[in-house]
């Protein structure tokens, strides 16, 4: 028997890693449920997203700190170019994978905790001077921005994108509320408050778990009780221990 035979599992992204993550569920024998609950909007001010980049491109900024593939997905969607003087830093390796796919290098990322606190702790300390620039999502925590700013660099957020809820449907509802759903992801943050604002009350058997010990700590900050963390962030560790606890429990 497979761990997560049987299982059924809300995917709460869409998208080419919604269906990675489905892939990857049924390989253990769930039966995933893809439900959008985050989308990605155009910035509130895209004249000053522009306004930064055009800087970035003038060669102005020393570093370019990236946080996330949607982030990458802007920076496409400019045509934007980094010049070679700039480097670049990735929180995570699916972020350093969004880059190198969309054809920029990557510097630097860490190596331990593919988190905000994880870059700046993990930051290289030979070299600390000069401008930052971070595109981040608009409802992004001030981590990086403080924790460089701390380092010493003068350091710029713009909001590269918005973060909005996306309703689930009447019957995605009624399956996690009667428990026909067995467990959940959660992906970020944005997402556990989208869970707790549209699902609470969870059933005591729903599981959730959690991409990660960042996420983890923004979930029960949002009121969920959370049964598996990711040791990193990345979706086959998210998938892989969640079919660890299923076969534990089992």
């Amino acid at each position: 028997m497979k761990p997560l035979a049987g299982w059924r599992v809300l995917v709460p992204r869409g998208g080419k890693w919604g269906d990675t993550v489905a892939a990857s569920l049924r390989g253990y024998g769930a039966i995933p449920v893809i439900a959008p609950m985050i989308n990605f909007a155009e910035a509130e001010d895209p004249h000053a997203l522009a306004a930064a980049l055009r800087e970035l491109e003038e060669g102005r900024f020393d570093w370019l700190v990236v946080t996330s593939a949607t982030t990458v997905d802007v920076l496409v969607t400019l045509q934007t170019r980094v010049p070679q003087g700039t480097r670049i830093a990735a929180v995570g390796e699916t972020t350093a994978a969004a880059l190198a796919l969309a054809g920029y290098r990557v510097d630097f990322i860490p190596e331990g905790d593919n988190s905000a606190r994880g870059l700046v702790k993990e930051w290289p300390k030979s070299d600390i001077h000069g401008r930052v620039l971070i595109p981040q999502s608009d409802i992004a925590e001030p981590t990086l921005v403080a924790g460089l700013s701390q380092l010493g660099y003068d350091v710029r957020f713009i909001s590269a994108y918005r973060t909005v809820g996306v309703p689930v449907t009447d019957e995605v509802k009624r399956d996690v509320a009667s428990g026909a759903i067995r467990a959940i992801l959660v992906t970020s943050g944005s997402v556990a408050r989208q869970i707790a604002e549209q699902l609470a009350p969870l059933p005591e058997t729903t599981v959730i778990a959690c991409i990660g010990p960042r996420t983890a700590f923004d979930a029960r900050a949002a009121g969920l009780t959370v049964h598996v963390i990711a040791e990193s962030r990345s979706a086959a560790s998210l998938v892989e221990a969640l079919a660890e606890h299923a076969g534990a429990v089992s």
